[in-house]
């Protein structure tokens, strides 16, 4: 009998809503999308390759229609799905409700073309009563919805696919540039840069220890304040280079602050002021995704990808509403839940008589859930839920349920006690000053205890609990405040010299960076975790701790970015194309007019569009030397020093000297005076490091024939392993990484289909080299680990060069017309261009590294059309010609280049944001 059918995105998820159904449903799993953009050139269907906007995906010359197909991963649940749907009498479609899971839901759709009622079932939470209340109120698919996650998508794959191959070009192969992301690495390298420009400024100040003279038994300590009516200069009042910004301020040294202790010490003391404030704090709100990520780095140590892993856990199996959301707002069941546990744990006292109401502080605040709260009309306990998941899913419960439950408590309060103590000797006159707070009502901290607190929500460290008399000062530490009033008499015990660094900038951590994107209004809830990992996976930042440091490589793309792409690392700009997908999602404006206006430029063409912006002759102005080199300083002679971003890594260039950098070293490390000190280091008989499975020293030395590195010393009768330095990588930029890497060459490619012999690649005397047999080809430095076995059998089949040898200078990429791929070679007679069956040669003057794909066809087109036109030649030459075609042609089959520019294709599309 045929039931109905409902489709979920996630396994977990059809699991526990089939519980809650029976067996009157039938419940399956789309695994996720099930259609996309193609990822890579072999996923084009035939009859669209031969487009010139094939390569994208997107039609952007027809209204920038998508080029959707299913994703080889997912056809045989397609193909499950669609046996499903014979017997089902109707489909629920229970993707998420926010624009992925409503595109899920229409993609769905349009795949399985369902001849049955189709109804859209939406809910906040997995519970039987959240599911039942779905069931009944079923609506249509908004199209409107779907029409900005489908804006969202086509924009990252244009900025992805025309920006990422610039940075191919310019500054290293296989990097990607991302709308969202490329943002979040200038962020963090602008933070860098900060760090790298800062100063330090040394101060010194005076910390007092009193004892009253009526008991002299409880000590008080004060902070210097003033000194003969100067305000003592504090971190604040110098600037980035340590200069002083306030001239009314008192700057004490070490020998100033010393002979003012000795001054003071004899001292007369007296309280000259106590005041009394009085201390109210409210909650915070409950969380949403950025804050969820935000605490949990912060109070459990979880990486923003880890959080979001466990709150898909926890929301599939039922213990939390859904995670990504910016909204603040809790249902009024969630309200009476969250009462009725506060009543029954805390006492009527911390409840309040009306229900808070949160209101968002998010920009382009725009998803339509609750906040992340435990799910249903009764929240589990953080005990009870222990006992039924893991020990990391269970503390982020709790976490949730305690922000929750205080976000609906009473206020705490309490009193602030600020104490004025003036010290007088002959000399000098000082005053001193400590405070302290006590929380007399500690109500929303019962539940949310300090140590879980936010610390930027303006509370301090340390704030004691109701009524110990503990209090703190302004540096957050704890201090004991006995009863005093105004004209009592203290003694000094001592008044210790204290020195202070002003610091630089913090680095941004995960959560931090995900803080600043949200207040600009840069990404939403479900992408800050993609966000967070696609740009440590990608090489731009590497975790020190939890700080996140950029790499010299992210200095070079941001860099271009901003020099030659200003608009697109803009965060005023990013955040505005946030609020034109809102307003698609509201319906207030149209996808193709702002996708036209984005890649094509606007109306009055004022604003360029992407399509301009990596135009060839624009790209040629592009120095890459330029924005491959970062400055570091001068040296006494006058020398700039420059960190230079190479294939090989980076590494330090002044005049002609270079040297290598070590991976330990961060950017706002290297000043001026490290980077003499590492050019100063022979670069030649030195030990690059160990060689961790042999414990063997990994050497470079300079031998008859250049500069080598050897595996291990010298020793009779056993000759180490020794491999020449390629000449395109100076000895200085040697790490032990490239070493290692060298060292393990040769490597074997495979076998030879017709021989069975070994097919490897070799670096020799005069450069790399592949071999099989008898049989040895040169190749380019570049393609020494880049290499395939099929573009190898390819080289291995073309004629042995004679004196002008044939060397591959790049590939250029893949006709897709024909399949073949397109290479750029130096021959006996000049460049060439070459799909393997017609050769063309490159003019002189043109700029090789300008070169692209499209010139390549029609040089090798226009070849071909000149080939045709030779009147009739000899019949045997032509039969000649045409085997040897037919030779290279089988060589080629079997070609993996569609497998590898999808390859490069998926890292170049930026579908994180």
């Amino acid at each position: 009998m045929p039931r109905p059918l409902v489709i979920v995105e996630s396994p977990t998820k059809a699991r526990t809503i089939e519980r809650f159904l029976g067996g009157e449903f039938v419940v399956a799993s789309s695994v996720g999308h099930i259609r996309d953009l193609p990822a890579g050139a072999e996923e084009i269907p035939p009859e669209y390759r031969g487009e010139p906007w094939a390569r994208l995906g997107v039609n952007v010359d027809q209204d920038f229609e998508p080029l959707y197909v299913i994703s080889p991963s997912r056809k045989k649940q397609v193909a499950e799905l669609k046996r499903l749907l014979k017997d089902a009498s109707e489909v629920y479609l229970a993707t998420d409700e926010d624009r992925e899971g409503e595109a899920i839901a229409w993609h769905l759709k349009e795949v399985l073309t369902p001849s049955v009622p189709v109804r859209r079932m939406v809910f906040h939470e997995i519970t039987p009563k959240a599911i039942e209340e779905a069931l009944s109120h079923t609506r249509d698919i908004d199209d409107r919805l779907v029409d900005a996650q489908e804006t969202r998508r086509i924009l990252d794959r244009l900025y992805g696919y025309e920006v990422s191959p610039v940075l191919w070009k310019k500054v290293q192969p296989k990097l990607s540039a991302g709308r969202v992301q490329s943002v979040a690495v200038r962020l963090v390298v602008q933070r860098e840069r900060e760090r790298m420009a800062f100063r330090s400024a040394t101060f010194y100040d005076l910390l007092g220890r009193f004892v009253s003279a009526r008991d002299g038994e409880l000590e008080v300590t004060a902070d210097l304040q003033e000194v003969d009516g100067l305000r003592v200069a504090r971190g604040s009042d110098f600037d980035a280079q340590g200069r002083l910004k306030n001239t009314d301020t008192e700057h004490l040294d070490e020998e100033k602050a010393a002979r003012l202790a000795a001054e003071l010490q004899s001292g007369d003391a007296s309280v000259i002021s106590v005041e009394k404030k009085p201390y109210r704090r409210k909650p915070q709100p409950p969380f949403i995704t950025s804050t969820l990520q935000q605490e949990a780095a912060r109070r459990l140590g979880f990486s923003a990808a880890e959080t979001m892993r466990l709150a898909q856990s926890l929301y599939e199996r039922g213990y939390i509403t859904y995670m990504r959301t910016d909204s603040v707002t809790l249902s009024s069941e969630a309200i009476e839940a969250c009462r009725a546990e506060i009543l029954s744990r805390f006492g009527a006292e911390v409840l309040p008589r009306r229900p808070r109401e949160w209101k968002n502080r998010v920009r382009n605040a725009q998803e339509a859930h609750e906040a992340i709260r435990p799910a249903g009309e009764r929240f589990r306990s953080p005990e009870e839920v222990a006992g039924e998941v893991g020990t990391a899913e269970a503390r982020l419960y709790e976490l949730i349920w305690r922000r929750t439950i205080a976000s609906q408590m009473e206020d705490a309060k309490g009193e602030t006690v600020t104490v004025r103590i003036k010290v007088s000797s002959a000399e000098r006159t000082a005053v001193f000053v400590t405070s302290g707070t006590v929380i007399t009502f500690p109500a929303y901290r019962l539940a949310y205890e300090e140590h879980l607190v936010d610390d930027d929500a303006g509370r301090q460290e340390g704030e004691a609990d109701a009524g110990d008399g503990t209090g703190v000062d302004a540096g957050g530490r704890s201090r004991q405040l006995p009863p005093l009033e105004e004209g009592d008499r203290l003694e000094v015990r001592s008044l210790d010299v204290r020195r202070h660094e002003t610091k630089p900038p913090p680095r941004y951590t995960e959560a931090s960076l995900i803080r600043t994107l949200e207040e600009n209004g840069i990404g939403r809830p479900s992408t800050y975790a993609t966000i967070m990992s696609t740009i440590q996976e990608r090489g731009y930042v590497r975790k020190v701790g939890s700080a996140l440091v950029p790499t010299w490589t992210a200095f070079a793309v941001v860099q271009l970015l901003e020099r030659h792409f200003s608009d697109l690392v803009d965060e005023d700009f990013t955040a505005r194309m946030e609020e034109a997908l809102d307003a698609i999602a509201r319906g207030e404006a149209e996808r193709v007019p702002y996708l036209r206006a984005f890649y094509f430029g606007g109306e009055d063409r004022d604003q360029p569009g992407l399509r301009s912006l990596v135009d060839d002759e624009r790209l040629g102005d592009i120095d890459p030397r330029a924005v491959n080199a970062v400055e570091i300083g001068k040296t006494g002679d006058g020398e700039t020093i420059y960190v230079r971003v190479g294939r090989f890594g980076p590494y330090l260039e002044c005049g002609d000297r270079t040297a290598p950098l070590p991976d330990s070293l961060t950017p706002d490390q290297l000043t001026v005076e490290v980077a003499e000190s590492l050019l100063e280091t022979p670069p030649a008989g030195r030990m690059i490091g160990e060689d961790p499975d042999t414990r063997l020293p990994v050497l470079l030395r300079t031998g008859r024939f250049g500069p080598y590195l050897q595996l291990g010393e010298d020793a009779e009768g056993d000759k180490p392993k020794r491999v020449s330095l390629p000449k395109s990588i100076p000895p200085e930029a040697v790490d032990l990484d490239l070493a290692l890497r060298l060292l393990s060459l040769p490597r074997e490619l495979g076998r030879h289909p017709d021989t069975d012999e070994p097919v490897e690649v070799h670096l020799g005397r005069y450069g790399p080299y592949i071999r099989c047999g008898s049989e040895t080809r040169s190749i380019s430095e570049e393609d020494l680990f880049e290499i395939d076995l099929d573009t190898a059998l390819r080289l291995l089949a073309e004629p042995r060069a004679g004196r002008g040898r044939r060397t591959l200078l790049r590939s250029l990429g893949e006709d897709l017309k024909t399949g073949r791929t397109v290479e750029l070679r130096s021959g006996r007679y000049g460049p060439y261009v070459t799909d393997g069956e017609v050769n063309a040669s490159v003019g002189a003057g043109v700029d090789l590294d300008a070169l692209d794909l499209e010139a390549a066809l029609e040089l090798l087109a226009a070849k071909r059309a000149r080939a045709s036109s030779v009147g009739t030649g000899s019949t045997k030459a032509k039969g000649r010609k045409s085997k040897a075609a037919a030779g290279k042609s089988r060589s080629r089959k079997g070609t993996k280049k569609a497998v590898s520019s999808g390859r490069r294709g998926a890292k170049a599309d930026s579908s994180e944001t």
